[in-house]
């Protein structure tokens, strides 16, 4: 019996750990791993993340890098970040974030997340305030 018990929970363990770092905790990694190349200037590993259909309209990562400097400042100097929920919405994945800017206020964003060959890239960023959120 003691046995049994011993077995059941070693292969439960490795399951509930997979459980922990499914999509959800991959999906987060890729979009720090993103943020922390903007805050490190680094715009081709940036750009790196974004999905293919991103990389074909920006083309270079310089026009990519520009377009997020000036469209999502937030992200391109991000203060604090922090992960909200993950759903499903018309069969694509969005992870919502709030990404605090320079000026201290906090933006909140959609990300759509799309699995690829080598993980999860982002297929999309939606600005869901145009001005901080307030308390």
């Amino acid at each position: 019996m003691m046995f049994l018990r011993t077995l059941v929970l070693a292969l439960a363990l490795p399951m509930m750990a997979m459980a922990q770092t499914g999509p959800s905790a991959e999906i987060q990694l890729t979009i720090r791993q993103q943020l922390d190349a903007f805050l490190e200037g680094d715009v081709a590993r940036a750009f790196s993340f974004a999905s293919p259909g991103i990389q074909q309209i920006f083309r270079t990562p310089e026009v990519f890098g520009g377009m997020v400097e000036n469209g999502y400042p937030m992200v391109w100097r991000p203060g604090e970040v922090r992960m909200l929920d993950l759903r499903e919405e018309g069969g694509s994945l969005w992870q919502r974030v709030v990404i605090r800017d320079a000026d201290g206020r906090d933006n909140m964003l959609d990300y759509q997340m799309l699995p690829g060959e080598d993980g999860w890239r982002i297929g999309a960023v939606h600005l869901l305030t145009d001005r901080g959120l307030s308390a």
